[in-house]
């Protein structure tokens, strides 16, 4: 007779099917898989889980960003590995010349670049990657160093939209302990990148301090827990920034979305916030989460504005902010600068 799993085996069927449920519905499944333990044992859980049921194909996927000779061999091991699951595997190369700085935001980005475009060719409508408990913590405190709103400190999201594709993280909710024991106690290979402990990186040096976050009872679970809030609440007033923008009579005309000022003067601060940060969505102009303090400071100035019956003009992040003596707001990109000689 097989051993039982224990209950909070998430290698337990019925681990698995909790874990992976939401999959169900895909037509196939892009696994994330760099080679260390959290993507290794999401591979595994994942092949466990297609072999106990009717679910979707699943494909493997690991990046070589280019940056570390030992890449290129890390990558073959998951090709290895995935190859006794039974799993197709490619390595994607981030190709072309690295920007000196910001090297990690970039090397995010080509990834998840590189990982959607191979979801498409292989037909695959999800995204899976390992994200962990513990990564979560980390996020929070790394957006709540750098003065983040509420959409910020909810951290990473379990389900994300990525040009038509989505992009789950099962495992948000497990420690990385519990991977790592999972990994050794079932004899899975593995490697460990050494970035991942570079002080260069702000991550690595939050994840130094999580140990001593934990003995002030601010541990990664308090952490994800307060995410998990912040996620309710941020949907919360989202949704009622959309309700307050669309009775603000909202009209689209190329690339330029006006919409009545009185709603910002109507509902509370946050949700005028939203309402501009909204508008400027629909007018396909998009706001970078550090560019938040000048948004509330052109929602202030637009609110006393429209309060007083007076006309304002506004630029932010390129986009430019015009409010009218007719009470309406126009959100539309920048024009063009004309400087002298």
């Amino acid at each position: 007779m097989a051993p039982v799993s224990p209950p909070d085996d998430p290698l337990s069927d019925e681990g698995l099917e909790r874990l992976f449920s939401s999959l169900n519905n895909a037509s196939g499944i892009l696994a994330a898989v760099s080679g260390g333990p959290d993507s290794i044992a999401l591979m595994h859980g994942l092949a466990r889980w297609a072999a106990i049921g009717q679910h979707p194909p699943i494909y493997v996927a690991t990046v070589d960003h280019g940056l570390r000779p030992e890449a290129a061999e890390e990558a073959a091991l998951v090709a290895r590995e995935a190859a006794l699951l039974n799993l197709p595997h490619r390595t994607l190369t981030w190709a072309g010349q690295k920007p000196v700085t910001g090297i990690q935001e970039a090397a995010r980005e080509a990834r998840y670049r590189l990982l959607v475009e191979h979801a498409r060719e292989a037909g695959a409508s999800h995204l899976v990657t390992a994200h962990t408990l513990d990564d979560q913590a980390e996020t929070v405190m790394m957006r709540l160093s750098r003065g983040s709103g509420l959409s910020g400190l909810a951290g990473m999201r379990r389900d994300t939209d990525r040009q038509g594709i989505r992009h789950l993280r099962p495992l948000l909710g497990l420690p990385k302990s519990h991977l790592l024991d999972l990994c050794r106690r079932n004899g899975w290979r593995f490697v460990t990148d050494p970035s991942n402990a570079d002080e260069r990186y702000a991550r690595v040096r939050w994840r130094g301090l999580m140990p001593l976050l934990a003995a002030e009872g601010l541990t990664a679970e308090r952490l994800a827990r307060f995410a998990e809030r912040a996620a309710r609440a941020d949907e919360a007033l989202d949704l009622k920034a959309r309700e307050a923008l669309d009775r603000g009579e909202p009209i689209l005309e190329v690339g330029t979305l006006s919409f009545q000022a009185k709603i910002l003067t109507e509902e509370p601060f946050d949700i005028a916030l939203r309402v501009l940060e909204q508008a400027l969505t629909r007018a396909g102009l998009d706001l970078d989460n550090s560019r938040l303090h000048r948004l509330e400071s052109c929602t202030e100035r637009l609110r006393q504005a429209a309060g007083a019956g007076e006309a304002l003009s506004l630029t932010v992040a390129g986009a430019h902010l015009r409010l009218t003596p007719g009470g309406r707001v126009f959100v539309g990109p920048e024009p063009p600068r004309h400087r002298g000689r």
